[in-house]
């Protein structure tokens, strides 16, 4: 910067936060929140040490090196079913037993480890990234004027640092001084609110002469503040300096991990640290998401769990009774159990102990019911869906660079449910990329631009474009972004021959003016860009410079701009003294400046919403009035943002006071201060006198018509919810098709007559009275409209105000009600909170899965409350972003991520956990048929490898592999039968009667390999030597027909064969026998049952490879035989759709347009639906004619 730049820059008044003295009631300070004293420069001394307050070192991992097993282990035995596995684990070890604790306990630290080293993992990164951080330099003062280098982590309350151009603040710091005279600096905000525009940050006077490193060595200040609290908007304290005590206020703290810009340096006092700091107190974890699916699967794990106890206990009883029987005086029932010897497990004298005993066994030995590797299989696949996602290149957006990211796996599936989808509109399904199209000034309106709006709404009412092609043109040769005007009256100075060429002239100046923006002049081009808030006010700054009103210069006491002036026919410099700005919020919805010309005049300018900017107008200043209105009303159907433009002159007196209520009034620590301010403020913005209206167009984002066209096609409900007016909002739903010519709209607003009476009574008891019954009334009329008219296409659109109403707890319902039997909804005016709550609604009152979308901090209430939440990466930040499931870069991205990712994520998952549970019952089956066949008597039908490894190894892959790869149908065909989708929606794939009929095919299959085993190989010779099949023959026979018939039941089942799918099912068997071998040539003591039964009893003989070959085909053909009669005389939409593929039939016309017309239905919404509703109505009046 150096001294010149600092010359430039002088005491600024520009936030009016300038600091005399310490006047006000301060007793908030030393109470109860506001607690925190720091003592500032202390370097290490006495009173700086005794305050316990945190360090600045950062951890944000989930574990540490010592907490990581407990913590990881807690996490995992958390799940039940891991819980059970360990309890019988634990069990394995004792004599009840039916197999090796070895075997039981690998599997489960197979299944455990796996999933902790992931989490490992994923805490590994975190903790890398904590050290980066951490380890940061920063300049602290160490005494004597010396500044040294120290990294963030040693950073304690009190010290002085010293932050340089673009590095991040270390802590949260009180400002002291900066490179500028006047103590300001220019801080980005991106980390912390996702907002990429500066914002500006002042000093105490009192201390903005600390600018120089030398100057610190004397430096000592007390500060007392509030305690650490998460509020990134608010700061309450006093700083005690040179025996005076300050004020403090958001003005001079600078925000942990927020970056300085445009300034050489700043110093600052650390006043939180670490934990303490605001960004930390805000990075709570979010709402914790768990799909339906998953929720479900719990559920049926609950019902395995009963199963499992039902035939323990019913087995335990029978054997109870058996074992009570078995010693007949002398007579042994079942002699070879030996009942007369016995301890315990068989001894007829104590059944009763016995069959506990039983009981305890057979939970051990039916535990393979439950598939102990389903939970961190589903983690493995849901990670690999959300990389498929991340590198689809058909989501990737070149304009931005920024590809779809899944910022969690655990709801990929849910994606393919989505029963309704509520959408922002700004930014979402518009550019938030404003262009300055037309303006109203002295009642005459400027701009020959058409909007895309308007060509929507010619096309609505003629059916055809009927605007010159030329115009079209308007956005294909842009040079300038966020200007697209064009008029001859006006361009090229031409303004001065207008008749109001005087009010012009104002209207321009304000809107060079009237603004935060900070411009950027290019020292080698002498081309000015800018900084500004937002998109709207870099539009109204970029236009103001190419219509001859070029802002170039902002110090803190003056704003500088060149303009044409009609006397000279030159262009000349103007700067204006600024005064004060009063800034935009929500409550507000304006903007003002105080200003003095180079006349000496004081001039208040001042730009807002329609809404509020009317009645402050004074009784003189309303001239223009009804033709402004009535352009804006044209603008507003055009589906343009408004705002009006209004100023006044005031005097000395009237401003010194104004400017000494809103000096103490910003200076007010109290809770009613922003209450000060905005009365303050209201005193001064009124008599204004009305100079025109601006009119920016927000663009729609490139494919929202044909986005919507095939969701709607998909069966999807959209809402829109916005915080624009109900003009705007329903011109872009016509322009987006969420609306069409002929739908029957159903309106709800509180501007009737009786309304507009109540209001004028001042009465808000009767206000709230009447409105509430105002707006069921219009809800219960809408209810019988639709109930009368089934069959017609409905769109309700409702504003903000009675939204609050319909919100209630006595009206919600019937307002969901009337919403779902409409087409599309749309809900203006709506603020944050109501964005949210009415996504709580839908999703709670429906009992669906909802999805928001939208890509602002306004955004993230709904985002985070619905099931699914959506970011944009636009241009309003990442705040939406970081509080999302998934990001995307445009709203037409959602099209491939539904009805593609998330209808192949829906199928996959389901069809994974339907199949996981097949397998499984199919083993259990065959362990409990055998145990039966033995009398109940705890035997298990295989070898304890055998058990153990069999959802490890043997049958886990391929049903990896299925969740991973497998596609029912292309994603061209998704995306040609969007109807398709419906599958998820209405959860077809994983109802109860699905899930059911997989069990019950695993049943049958277990019975039918368990008996046909049986039956061929006994009581008949099993080899040329005439020896009959034992229990190790019986076993690894009914072990190998298990393993075939899964993995088979898998190849039929999968839709898409990949080599990987082919490799992991075939492989299955192939690594059973290769097992069999290795394991069964290992010594007897460790392969006991197994020990080279394969080698020289399974593989010579022909029965067993008969009895294999048999009992595959008889187990399979069930199923085989269902499906192709299904298929081939049942076919449901997805069978169609997969006929069109694999017979060919895409050449076939009429059969192709069949299946395709299912998806279009004329009560629903977008292009198609336009269309055939304009069929009908087309074919219903040649009928009549």
């Amino acid at each position: 910067m150096g001294k010149q730049r600092r010359k430039e820059m002088q005491l600024s008044k520009m936030y009016s936060i300038r600091r005399s003295g310490f006047e006000e009631d301060h007793s908030q300070i030393g109470g109860p929140g506001f607690s925190r004293v720091v003592y500032c420069n202390e370097n290490g001394g006495l009173e700086g040490t005794i305050q316990n307050y945190a360090d600045n070192y950062v951890r944000l991992t989930k574990y540490t090196p010592v907490t990581f097993l407990p913590k990881s282990l807690f996490e995992q035995f958390r799940r039940v079913a891991n819980f059970y596995f360990l309890v019988t684990g634990i069990l394995a070890f004792t004599p009840l037993a039916p197999y090796s604790a070895v075997s039981a306990i690998l599997p489960l630290i197979i299944v455990i480890g796996a999933t902790m080293v992931k989490e490992g993992i994923e805490d590994w990164q975190r903790q890398q990234q904590d050290h980066e951080v951490n380890n940061r330099k920063v300049k602290v003062h160490r005494g004597g004027g010396i500044f040294e280098t120290r990294e963030w982590k040693k950073l304690r309350v009190g010290d002085t640092v010293k932050v340089e151009k673009d590095e991040f603040f270390p802590a949260d710091l009180l400002l002291l001084s900066s490179s500028y005279d006047d103590a300001i600096c220019y801080v980005e905000t991106m980390n912390l609110d996702g907002e990429t525009n500066l914002k500006l940050k002042q000093a105490l006077d009192i201390t903005s002469s600390l600018n120089e490193d030398s100057k610190f060595d004397n430096f000592r200040a007390t500060i007392r503040c509030e305690d650490p609290n998460a509020s990134l908007y608010t700061f309450v304290g006093t700083m005690q300096f040179q025996e005076q005590r300050f004020a403090l206020s958001p003005q001079q703290l600078l925000l942990r991990d927020s970056k300085l810009r445009n300034t050489d340096y700043v110093y600052g006092t650390v006043i939180f640290t670490g934990h303490d700091t605001k960004v930390i107190q805000n990075s709570t974890d979010p709402p914790s998401k768990r799909s339906r699916i998953e929720r479900r699967m719990d559920n049926i794990i609950y019902f395995l769990f009963f199963v499992l106890f039902l035939m323990a206990l019913l087995g335990s009883i029978y054997f109870g009774i058996v074992t009570n029987d078995d010693l007949d005086g002398d007579i042994m029932k079942r002699w070879y159990l030996r009942p007369n010897q016995s301890k315990i497990f068989f001894d007829p004298k104590r059944a009763p102990m016995a069959a506990i005993y039983h009981f305890l066994t057979a939970v051990m030995l039916y535990n393979y019911l439950i598939p102990i590797s389903l939970y961190v299989s589903i983690e493995v696949v849901k990670v690999l869906q959300t990389i498929f996602i991340n590198n689809d290149v058909h989501m990737y957006d070149e304009e931005s660079d920024k590809p779809a990211h899944a910022r969690t796996s655990n709801l990929t599936e849910e994606l393919g449910q989505i029963d309704t989808i509520l959408s922002d509109k700004t930014g979402t399904l518009t550019c938030n990329s404003m262009e300055f199209i037309k303006f109203s000034a002295a009642g005459t309106a400027y701009g020959r631009r058409v909007t895309e709006v308007e060509r929507a709404m010619a096309k609505r009412m003629n059916g055809q474009d009927h605007f010159d092609q030329n115009d079209n043109d308007a956005y294909s040769h842009l040079t300038v972004k966020g200007y697209n005007f064009e008029d001859e009256r006006i361009v090229n100075g031409r303004w001065v021959n207008e008749p109001h060429s005087d009010v012009i002239q104002k209207f321009f100046r304000l809107l060079a003016i009237c603004h935060t923006a900070i411009p950027d002049v290019n020292e080698e081009t002498g081309k000015v860009t800018y900084e500004a808030e937002s998109p709207d006010e870099a539009a109204f700054v970029i236009a103001a410079r190419e219509l001859g009103f070029e802002f170039y210069k902002r110090t803190h006491t003056s704003v500088s701009f060149m303009e044409f002036d009609p006397k000279s026919k030159q262009n000349i410099v103007r700067s204006y003294e600024l005064l004060n700005v009063l800034e935009f919020n929500s409550t507000r919805k304006r903007m003002s400046v105080i200003v003095r010309d180079d006349e000496g005049k004081l001039l208040l300018l001042c730009k807002g919403a329609d809404s509020v900017m009317y009645e402050r107008l004074s009784k003189n200043g309303r001239q223009f009035e009804e033709r402004t209105r009535d352009h804006v009303h044209e603008y507003a159907d055009a589906g343009l943002r408004t705002l009006i433009l209004a100023y006044r002159e005031l005097n000395d007196k009237e401003y010194t006071e104004f400017n000494e209520k809103f000096t103490e009034a910003k200076n007010s620590i109290s809770a009613q201060r922003d209450d000060m301010i905005s009365e303050v403020t209201d005193e001064i913005e009124k008599d204004l006198i009305l100079l025109g209206a601006t009119a920016v167009e927000d663009k729609l984002q490139k494919g929202v018509p044909e986005t919507i066209d095939k969701l709607a096609q998909a069966g999807i409900k959209i809402w829109v919810l916005t915080g624009d007016k109900m003009e705007t909002a329903i011109n872009i739903g016509f322009a987006c098709s969420l609306l069409r010519q002929g739908m029957k709209q159903i309106v709800i607003t509180l501007e009737s007559p009786e309304i507009i009476a109540a209001e004028k009574t001042g009465n808000k008891n009767v206000i709230a009275k009447v409105s509430k019954n105002s707006v069921q009334k219009q809800i219960l009329a809408g209810k019988a409209q639709i109930d009368a008219a089934k069959s017609e296409a409905y769109a309700l659109i409702i504003d903000g105000k009675s939204l609050a109403y319909a919100l209630n707890d006595d009206v919600k319902n019937e307002f969901l009600g009337l919403a779902v039997g409409c087409a599309s909804v749309i809900c203006c005016r709506s603020s944050p909170k109501q964005k949210a709550l009415v996504t709580r609604l839908v999703k709670e009152g429906t009992g669906k899965t909802t999805l928001a979308i939208g890509d602002g901090a306004n955004d993230v209430g709904m985002i985070q409350e619905a099931d699914i939440g959506i970011g944009i990466s636009g241009v309003e930040g990442m705040q939406a972003v970081m509080s999302s499931d998934i990001a995307i870069a445009q709203f037409r991205f959602l099209e491939r991520l539904l009805l593609v990712h998330g209808h192949w994520s829906y199928r996959r998952i389901s069809s994974m956990i339907s199949y996981f549970f097949y397998k499984n019952i199919v083993f259990g089956t065959t362990v409990f048929l055998y145990e039966a066949y033995a009398s109940f008597s705890g035997q298990p039908a295989y070898n304890d490898w055998f058990l153990s490894l069999y959802n490890v190894f043997f049958t886990s892959l391929p049903v990896i592999a299925l969740g991973v790869f497998d596609q029912d149908v292309s994603a061209r065909f998704c995306l040609k039968f969007p109807l398709l989708y419906q599958e998820g929606v209405q959860n077809t794939l994983f109802r109860w009667r699905r899930i059911f009929s997989w069990m019950l095919n695993g049943l049958f299959s277990g019975m039918i390999i368990f008996f046909l085993c049986i039956k061929a190989l006994n009581p008949d010779s099993y080899g040329k030597n005439g020896k009959t099949a034992g229990m190790e023959i019986v076993g690894a026979t009914l072990y190998t027909c298990v393993v075939w018939v899964v993995n088979c039941q898998m190849a039929l089942a999968v839709s898409y064969f990949t080599l990987i799918q082919h490799i992991f099912i075939w492989g299955g068997i192939i690594l059973w026998y290769a097992f069999l071998i290795v394991y069964g040539a290992l010594p007897s003591s460790i392969s006991t049952t197994a020990y080279k039964v394969f080698v020289e009893t399974l593989a010579p003989a022909p029965t067993y490879w008969l009895v294999t070959l048999f009992v595959v085909i008889a187990s399979l053909t069930p199923y085989f035989s269902f499906k192709a009669i299904q298929m081939r005389f049942f076919p449901g939409y997805h069978g169609m759709v997969q006929w069109l593929r694999h017979e060919g039939q895409t050449d076939d016309p009429e059969y192709y347009n069949m299946v395709r017309q299912r998806s279009i239905r004329p009560t629903t919404v977008g292009l198609t639906a336009r269309s055939v509703a304009r069929d009908n109505n087309l074919y219903n009046l040649d009928r009549h004619l």
